[in-house]
């Protein structure tokens, strides 16, 4: 070997690095490789990369470890199909460990490229669904809900009729999970029982931990904060960080205990306690920043910013939309909430109307998934700032309309109530009363305290410009006594502030 090495070097035709037995040797031009590549008949280049996997395979256990993909090269050229099929599911999974997503599905979708070759067999169903729902995974991080769903659906198909339990419970949560974060709210919310009833007598608290988390999941955008928080607090108690650390690789490419603390925020904020909402988000930015995981501390980072827009705190919410937006380009991350939506929503509360306004359009139009009712509240502020009240309703009712064809209803309130308050400012004020009172009312049917107050506010404050004082007061002073904290906060600082002006 040695000799003919160096005929090839002196030929010019590799270069040779370091001193044999320790040399490397490189060709000199790719096209040099290829053509010496093309010299060789197929079956001597299958058994020669047979051969090479053989050898990766006895000698070299730790380069196979670190570069599973360089095994699984290997043995699809050398024609082992079913071993290729499996060492690509294995390098995908590994690529996926280490946030190289795009790198992830090219493995996976190479390795489901071989499965076409292979004979129908349960144990070919069982790779094929086990690929798709790695390739799913990994298209939900990195290119969203939409693009995962394909996959989702075809792994459930085989779960079906020949998974095992295990595959089927991972192949449901899939489906619950692309349809739900594409917006499918309400067609994610029977998935999500079905989840919980499968795993109600489960002795696997991983299994439970995450039926719990499809339905606060679910629940917290349906615009159910109660019930958000009783599936986030059933899930603390059964998270274990060190046991479920291998759940934010498989089960929606986030860790579930950094997620319960999130959306448990979100529920707080909105059932009154603004600043328990607080401590639930900085422990889990925290619990984030710790795990190190980059699509989970995306989303603490998302979700922090949406808690300071709720808390109108505009300023700090745009500190957090820039260290999102940063970390999702460094790591090429699909996002949950799209970033120029939320960043949009900061400029609208700093009185940055026209930039909020672009921002926020380009961040409705881009999005395919959640959130987009909550943007277009903002834009409507934006738009209603600046003046343009009929583009402002428009916005409106088409955050409604989406709710009402989604099931999104978790910000119904508060899209009611602003259109009130631009009928307001158009005088028209019956028309105005009605939608402040129907905020009131969806706001008490969903606990949503948070909310309940700022329809309360204004129609108290449209109360008290007509003279109706008594009334004014009557309506929003129960609301504000029952808050217990964020007393500091604006919504409850004008509230206080109207309520003196009534006295």
């Amino acid at each position: 070997m040695q000799a003919a090495l160096g005929q090839l070097s002196d030929a010019g035709l590799l270069f040779c690095r370091g001193t044999a037995p320790r040399a490397s040797y490189l060709f000199k031009h790719a096209l040099v490789q290829d053509a010496a590549y093309g010299t060789l008949l197929r079956g001597r280049r299958q058994e020669l990369h047979g051969r090479v996997a053989a050898a990766l395979d006895v000698h070299f256990a730790d380069l196979v470890e670190r570069q599973p993909e360089l095994l699984a090269h290997h043995l699809t050229a050398a024609g082992d199909t079913e071993r290729a099929a499996h060492q690509w599911l294995k390098a995908g999974r590994h690529a996926a460990a280490q946030s190289a997503y795009l790198e992830a599905i090219a493995h996976l979708e190479r390795g489901l490229g071989l499965l076409h070759s292979l004979p129908e067999s349960p144990e070919r169903h069982g790779c094929d669904i086990d690929l798709q729902l790695a390739l799913a995974g990994c298209l939900l991080t990195a290119k969203g809900a939409v693009a995962a769903k394909l996959p989702y659906m075809r792994a459930f198909e085989l779960a079906e009729s020949s998974g095992s339990p295990q595959q089927r419970f991972d192949a449901l949560y899939g489906v619950w999970q692309s349809t739900n974060m594409s917006g499918g709210v309400a067609a994610a919310s029977p998935l999500s029982a079905k989840l919980l009833s499968m795993t109600a007598q489960e002795t696997d608290d991983g299994l439970r931990l995450q039926a719990h988390h499809s339905a606060w999941a679910t629940w917290a955008f349906a615009g159910d904060p109660e019930r958000t928080r009783a599936h986030t607090e059933a899930g603390r108690l059964l998270y274990d960080p060190e046991k479920h650390a291998f759940h934010r690789f498989v089960y929606g490419g986030h860790d579930p205990g950094v997620c319960a603390r999130l959306l448990g925020s979100w529920a707080e904020w909105l059932l009154g306690y603004p600043e328990k909402a607080l401590a639930s988000i900085a422990d889990s930015l925290c619990m984030a920043e710790r795990i190190a995981h980059p699509f989970t501390l995306s989303l603490a980072f998302t979700f922090y910013a949406v808690l300071h827009l709720n808390r109108r705190e505009p300023e700090r919410a745009l500190s957090l939309v820039e260290a999102v937006e940063a970390l999702a380009a460094e790591q090429r991350l699909s996002l949950t909430l799209e970033p120029s939506m939320v960043r949009g929503a900061a400029l609208v509360g700093l009185g940055a109307a026209d930039e909020a306004i672009a921002r926020i359009r380009a961040g409705v139009t881009k999005s395919t998934g959640l959130g987009r009712p909550y943007g277009l509240a903002f834009l409507a502020e934006g738009l209603a700032w600046h003046g343009d009240r009929v583009a402002a309703l428009a916005a409106l009712q088409e955050g409604l309309e989406i709710a009402r064809t989604t099931g999104e209803h978790g910000w119904d309130a508060e899209l009611h109530r602003l259109t009130g308050t631009v009928l307001l400012a158009a005088n028209k004020l019956t028309e105005a009363e009605a939608s402040l009172r129907q905020a009131i009312r969806i706001a008490q049917a969903q606990q949503a305290k948070s909310l309940e107050l700022r329809a309360v506010r204004d129609l108290a404050r449209l109360w008290g410009e007509q003279g109706r004082r008594t009334e004014a007061r009557d309506l929003i002073a129960p609301v504000y006594s029952w808050f217990t904290e964020g007393f500091d906060t604006a919504d409850l600082k004008e509230a206080k502030a109207l309520l003196d002006q009534l006295a």
